[in-house]
């Protein structure tokens, strides 16, 4: 008996769902398990862990942060760039922080909660304790000497023209003290938390400052991945840790130089992207080499 063409084309889908489901859902996945698992091969598969003492400590792919319970940084060890995925470096969250150059005015509020800082700010925060902890020049274009974004709200007596009427301090608030006295003659004022002094009417104005054009603090010291779980720092933001590591360890600074060296990739193919340096393995060799005090 010849069944109705509807059923049969249902019994033909069924038929192609099940064997797409087993050579999708099944042989394909095992074979790229064997396949993964051929020499040279095996490492990668298993996600590139890394074992210290037969204790996995960390994956060559994935970054994570040295610092302590409190989680201020370790200073014997090199520190990572930032990351925003999760608490940091957390893999089930990978993620860019959305911040862009546009983002440069601060939302103050007394609740922690509804608070938050802007890209230049974070940028401005991390530069200089960077700065403080490696002994170097942290000042940036655009930021406080307390470590904000150097931002105006200007109010002109005609919007966008006329003479200005006041200045507010957009990132500063009390007890700190205005980063300029005044703007054009007219005094600037610290913000107040909760007002939005943009939707006033102020017109945002960054101010540059006398920071260095090129800031000592490199920009991965500074800015978090597009994925927030890079494993590798800039040489320049390794050079810039080598005497204080060597310092907290009692060792050759030359000597940490040529560890860093060692643990420098070259550009992908000889061309593509940038040189890097594996914070993980390079901390592991330094405690290998040179243990802690």
């Amino acid at each position: 008996m010849r069944l109705p063409t509807w059923i049969a084309q249902h019994l033909a889908a069924l038929r192609a769902l099940l064997v797409f489901t087993v050579l999708l859902g099944l042989v394909y996945p095992l074979a790229l398990v064997a396949i993964g698992h051929l020499p040279g091969l095996h490492h990668r598969a298993d996600g590139s862990l890394i074992t210290s003492g037969g204790t996995t400590v960390g994956s060559a792919l994935i970054g994570q942060s040295f610092t302590d319970a409190d989680g201020n940084p370790v200073a014997r060890y090199f520190q990572s760039r930032p990351s925003a995925a999760g608490d940091g470096y957390d893999p089930t969250s990978t993620s860019a922080s959305n911040l862009g150059p546009e983002s440069v005015v601060d939302t103050l509020a007394t609740d922690p909660e509804e608070a938050s800082e802007s890209l230049l700010t974070q940028v401005c925060g991390r530069s200089k304790a960077i700065g403080e902890l490696d002994g170097v020049d942290g000042r940036r274009p655009f930021c406080t000497d307390d470590g904000v974004g150097a931002v105006l709200a200007v109010f002109r007596a005609d919007g966008l023209t006329g003479r200005v009427t006041r200045v507010v301090s957009v990132n500063q608030v009390a007890p700190a003290t205005p980063f300029v006295s005044s703007y054009q003659g007219v005094p600037v004022e610290l913000a107040q938390p909760g007002e939005d002094y943009v939707a006033a009417g102020g017109v945002v104005t960054p101010i540059r400052g006398d920071a260095p054009a090129e800031p000592a603090v490199p920009a991965d010291a500074v800015t978090a991945s597009g994925s927030g779980l890079d494993p590798q720092i800039s040489p320049a933001y390794a050079e810039l840790q080598v005497n204080r590591v060597a310092r907290e360890r009692g060792a050759d600074p030359a000597a940490v130089r040529r560890l860093v060296e060692e643990h420098t990739d070259g550009r992908g193919l000889g061309f593509l992207g940038a040189p890097g340096v594996n914070v993980l393995e390079l901390n592991l060799a330094l405690d290998r080499q040179f243990a802690a005090r």
